[in-house]
């Protein structure tokens, strides 16, 4: 799945990183506790959080993940989305609670081709 197509899956608004909707997503990682994420997060993967403050973005380069999606209808603080803009991340939110957005996402990630 590309970032485009989980954008219409998740029915998310794009704040940042509009360039890179054509990527790939590898998996979804879900988790408020940035050294969690930090421990197991992978390469390619999304997360999922209601965190919202600059450190996300810091995180979400370490790793390398292809987006942060706020969900809950949390939005990022304006220090956040031009941190994310600097530095070419993909910030993602949705009004789907976070359940509801892992929910779709592994459901979409592990169908089985027809």
């Amino acid at each position: 799945m590309t970032l485009r197509e989980l954008v219409q899956l998740i029915e998310a608004e794009v704040v940042t990183g509009e360039g890179r909707l054509d990527e790939k997503v590898t998996g979804v990682y879900v988790s408020d506790l940035l050294s969690d994420v930090m421990g197991h997060a992978r390469e390619g993967e999304v997360w999922l959080t209601i965190q919202t403050h600059t450190n996300v973005v810091a995180v979400a380069l370490l790793l390398n993940l292809a987006a942060v999606i706020f969900t809950a209808d949390a939005k990022p603080d304006p220090l956040t989305v031009e941190k994310a803009q600097n530095e070419g991340t993909v910030l993602l939110t949705t009004n789907l609670s976070t359940f509801e957005t892992a929910g779709r996402l592994y459901c979409k990630l592990n169908e089985n081709p027809a």
